[in-house]
C-alpha cells in the first residue's frame, strides 16, 4: 500500500471536514523555543501532573478540581516540594479538594525530582532543556520522560508536551489506525521500532509540507475515523 503524500492527506481532511478554512481552524499551534524556555519548571510539573491524573479518568473532573491541586501543591513550586517530608505528602493525598489517589500523588514529588535532576545535569532550566530538544527526534524526549519520570510513558508524556506547546505528533487511535493501514507500523505503537518508523514518516511529511509535527498529526486524524462534518 502506497504511503499518502501531504497533498493527499490535506485533500482528504478537507473533504471530510468541509474545506480548507475548516481544516485550518482545527490545526494546533506550537510554542516557540523562546516561549518554551521562558515557561517555568513549575508549569511543566503542573502539566505532567494534570495529565497523569487525567489518564484513565474523566478529564473534566480533573480540570474542575485543578485550582485545588495548585493550592495543595504550592503552585508546583519544585524547591518547596523537594523539601516536603513524606508524611506531608501522604496528608496531601487525603485532601478532599483533589483526587485522592496516593500512587498518582507520589508522582508530584517524583517528577519534581526528575526536573531538578535534569536541570542540574544539563546546567540549564527545564524549559531550556525542552526547547533545545531536536525537533526531528521528539520520540527520544518521550523516552526520556518515560525513563526518568514517573507515569509519563504511553500517551501521558506526549499529551502533556503537546499541551505545553511542544511540537509533537500524538499516537491517538486515529493516528495508530492510519499508521497500521499504511504499513508504517506493524508492532506495538510505543515500541522503539514503531516510534522510529512514525518519527521518520512525520519528518518526511514535514520536509515535504513545511507543516509542524503537531499539525501533520492532526491532519492524519482528520482524515480517518468517524469525523465527517455531518456526523
Amino acid at each position: 500500500m502506497n504511503t499518502p503524500s501531504y497533498d493527499e492527506l490535506y485533500q482528504r481532511a478537507c473533504e471530510r471536514k468541509g474545506g480548507e478554512a475548516e481544516v485550518e481552524a482545527l490545526l494546533p499551534t506550537s510554542a516557540t523555543k523562546q516561549q518554551l524556555t521562558r515557561l517555568g519548571s513549575d508549569r511543566y510539573l503542573a502539566e505532567f501532573t494534570r495529565k497523569i491524573f487525567q489518564s484513565g479518568f474523566v478529564w473534566r473532573i480533573v480540570n474542575n478540581k485543578w485550582p485545588n491541586f495548585e493550592e495543595v501543591f504550592w503552585n508546583f513550586d519544585i524547591e518547596r516540594l523537594l523539601m516536603m517530608p513524606e508524611d506531608m505528602l501522604e496528608r496531601k493525598a487525603s485532601d478532599p479538594g483533589i483526587i485522592r489517589n496516593y500512587n498518582k500523588v507520589k508522582t508530584v514529588l517524583q517528577n519534581a525530582v526528575m526536573i531538578s535532576d535534569t536541570e542540574r545535569r544539563v546546567d540549564s532550566s527545564f524549559g531550556e532543556f525542552i526547547a533545545n530538544w531536536p525537533e526531528d527526534d521528539v520520540i527520544s524526549l518521550w523516552v526520556y520522560l518515560k525513563k526518568h519520570g514517573s507515569r509519563l510513558g504511553g500517551n501521558t508524556g506526549p499529551y502533556a508536551l503537546r499541551t505545553l506547546g511542544v511540537d509533537t505528533f500524538l499516537m491517538t487511535v486515529d493516528v495508530e489506525t492510519f499508521l497500521r493501514n499504511h504499513n508504517i507500523v506493524d508492532s506495538g505503537t510505543h515500541s522503539l521500532r514503531a516510534l522510529k518508523a512514525t518519527q521518520h514518516y512525520f519528518n518526511e511529511l514535514r520536509e515535504e509540507s513545511g507543516r509542524s509535527l503537531s499539525q501533520l498529526s492532526r491532519l492524519v486524524s482528520l482524515g480517518i475515523g468517524k469525523n465527517f462534518t455531518d456526523d
